[in-house]
C-alpha cells in the first residue's frame, strides 16, 4: 500500500482526499515514474469517479496498454506508452510537460502504431543470441548490429518487432525523460565523458536555451531536429516563471 502523502507528486493528487494512493503494480515502469491506470482514468481523464467506476471499465476489457488489454487498474503505465480507448475511439501517448508532470497527449491511429524505446543495454543471451533490453522491459532478440545503449528504436506495438532506430548522438533531437529538465525537448550539442561518474550531456533547445543533464536522463525521439512523434503542446519548450505567468495572464483575459 501507498501513503497519500508519499505518493509521486507528478500524480498531482490532493492531499485531503484520503489517507491512501493507489500503490501501482510491479511492471515495465518504475513506481516513481509511472502513471496507474486507475489514476489515469479517475484524475486525468475523469471518466470514472470512483474505484469501482474504474474497476468495471478495465474488467470490461476497454483500456489497451501498448495494444494489449490490461484489466489491472493498478497497472503502471509509463513514458512512451499508447493508451487506446477504442469506445472512445481515442489514443494517447505518455509524455511529459516542462513541469515533468504526465500529460495524456492525443495522437492519431497512425501514431498510435509504434512506440520509442530507449536502449538500455546489448547483451548476449543463451546460444549468443543477441538482445537488447529496453526501457519499457522489452527483450528484442536479434537487434540491427547498429543499436547500442542509449540509442533509441522504433517498436511495432503489435507485433513487438523492430521497425527503426535513432542513434544517440549529436544533432539529434532529444526528450529528457528525468531530472530537474524533464519534460525539455532540444538537440544534443555533445556528451561530456566522466568514466566510472555521471556522463553529462548538452542540449539546446528550439527557443535557444541550452541546458545539461545526465546521460540516463536522455531519450532520443529524432534523427536530425524532426521528432518521430508528435509533441504536447508547448513542444517541450520550458518557458521562464515570467513568460509562464505573461501567457497564463493571456490566456485568462
Amino acid at each position: 500500500h501507498l501513503k497519500r502523502m508519499f505518493a509521486p507528486a507528478h500524480w498531482l493528487l490532493d492531499k485531503l482526499k484520503g489517507r491512501w494512493a493507489p500503490m501501482p503494480s510491479a511492471g515495465p515502469h518504475k513506481m516513481r515514474e509511472c502513471l496507474p491506470l486507475i489514476v489515469m482514468l479517475r484524475e486525468r481523464l475523469k471518466y470514472a469517479l470512483t474505484y469501482r467506476e474504474v474497476k468495471m471499465i478495465v474488467m470490461q476489457r476497454l483500456i489497451k496498454v501498448d495494444s494489449k488489454v490490461r484489466t489491472d487498474m493498478f497497472y503502471p503505465a509509463g513514458f512512451m506508452d499508447v493508451i487506446q480507448i477504442e469506445k472512445t475511439k481515442e489514443n494517447f501517448r505518455l509524455l511529459y510537460d516542462t513541469k515533468g508532470r504526465f500529460t495524456l497527449h492525443k495522437i492519431s491511429k497512425d501514431e498510435a502504431t509504434y512506440k520509442l524505446c530507449r536502449v538500455k543495454k546489448v547483451t548476449r543471451g543463451p546460444k549468443g543470441t543477441p538482445y537488447a533490453v529496453t526501457h519499457d522491459g522489452r527483450t528484442l532478440r536479434y537487434p540491427d548490429p547498429d543499436v547500442k545503449a542509449n540509442d533509441t528504436i522504433r517498436v511495432d506495438v503489435t507485433t513487438g518487432k523492430m521497425l527503426d532506430h535513432i542513434k544517440f548522438e549529436p544533432g539529434n533531437s532529444v526528450m529528457i525523460r528525468g531530472g530537474n529538465n524533464t519534460g525539455r525537448v532540444g538537440v544534443i550539442q555533445h556528451r561530456e565523458r566522466h568514466p566510472g561518474s555521471f556522463e553529462i550531456v548538452h542540449v539546446k533547445d528550439a527557443a535557444g536555451h541550452t541546458f545539461a543533464t545526465r546521460l540516463q536522463n536522455v531519450f532520443p525521439i529524432g534523427k536530425g531536429p524532426k521528432p518521430w512523434i508528435s509533441l504536447p503542446k508547448g513542444n517541450g519548450i520550458k518557458l521562464s516563471i515570467i513568460e509562464d505567468r505573461a501567457a497564463k495572464m493571456a490566456k485568462g483575459k
